[in-house]
């Protein structure tokens, strides 16, 4: 493996990373806003608190990681990318600032204050929505070299059909993560209560999820054929993740294995999105960027590549730490932590 397929992998690994996690995070923002307003806050709460109180620090390394490493890898994604990432980009950060405020303010302030469960619920979904246009753009026909600079059709990308099925997926796949591992947070917290509103979320997103996958998958061979034609070479990857897709649901309909269910979830997003990244390349960017001839230089690549492998080395222990000490104690989890 070269070092461009060395580095696109260390940085789809992180990408991948955040994705999950990310996930989970948005999700469990817009249930429980959700849960507020349809009366069943005091039901799944507690729950989603309980995860979300450890970990909300730690989500953005992932994405910190990957945005240092595409540019550090392929300097001349910046220079494509910058313009295209201007608005979208700019939404997300102070999306990502709401949420650090909510944070704050829940901690300190009043947790039922119903604007600020709103605009944590509601940028649950936009950031997804916001990065997601990445995605598409990177398929090309939205982005033109013109009179020596880079410029983007905002025209164009608002009025895709295959722009809006990658939004679309991402929102529902973001509620069905989320709702699949808070099920199972329930079931491991012996929460028979907020089990029971989660168990029926996951049900309920889980069509949704699949639909909007065939979509994007369709709508991808209108926009671009070559990669459409990548993606049917690559099918055996899509295949194992709709297996892992239906033996997850339905251990969660009979109700049993939530564990497993999420572990196949993991496995059902990891598949789709390798399968997806393996079938863009060589490409970035249709057909500005690709892997071999915007790479960084050999010294730098080598630097970058020891960097993130020990990135990784210092970031799964200590995750494992923080899964094990908190997340997933059996004192914590029950919320029996600082009762006498």
């Amino acid at each position: 493996m070269g070092y461009e397929l060395l580095g696109i992998t260390v940085l789809w690994v992180f990408l991948f990373g955040y994705l999950i996690v990310a996930s989970i995070d948005f999700g469990a923002g817009f249930f429980s806003y959700y849960s507020l307003i349809t009366g069943k806050r005091h039901q799944i709460n507690p729950v989603i608190e309980r995860y979300l109180t450890p970990v909300w620090e730690v989500t953005n390394v992932f994405l910190v990681f990957f945005f240092v490493g595409i540019v550090g890898f392929f300097p001349d994604t910046a220079y494509y990318y910058g313009t295209a990432l201007l608005v979208p980009g700019s939404v997300a950060i102070v999306l990502l600032a709401i949420r650090g405020s909510y944070y704050v303010f829940s901690t300190y302030g009043n947790r039922e204050n119903t604007f600020y469960m709103f605009l944590y619920g509601a940028s649950g979904l936009l950031i997804p929505a916001a990065l997601s246009t990445v995605l598409s753009i990177s398929e090309g026909g939205f982005i033109e070299e013109r009179g020596g600079g880079v410029s983007i059709s905002y025209g164009k990308l608002f009025t895709s059909g295959y722009a809006w099925s990658v939004v679309l997926l991402a929102l529902v796949s973001v509620l069905y993560i989320s709702a699949m591992f808070l099920t199972y947070y329930a079931d491991k917290a012996k929460d028979a209560e907020a089990l029971k509103v989660l168990r029926r979320y996951a049900l309920s997103w889980s069509a949704p999820t699949i639909a909007s996958s065939l979509l994007v998958f369709f709508a991808i061979r209108a926009h671009n054929p070559l990669h459409f034609d990548n993606m049917v070479a690559n099918a055996w990857m899509f295949a194992a993740s709709f297996v892992c897709f239906a033996v997850a649901v339905y251990f969660v309909w009979k109700g049993r294995f939530y564990n497993y269910a999420f572990a196949l979830v993991i496995l059902q997003f990891g598949f789709a999105f390798f399968g997806y990244g393996k079938s863009h390349l060589p490409y970035l960017l249709y057909p500005y960027l690709t892997i071999y001839e915007h790479f960084t230089n050999p010294e730098m690549a080598v630097a970058l590549i020891a960097a993130f492998l020990l990135g990784l080395l210092v970031l799964i222990p200590s995750l494992y730490l923080l899964l094990r000490l908190f997340l997933f104690d059996s004192t914590y989890v029950q919320g029996k932590l600082g009762r006498k």
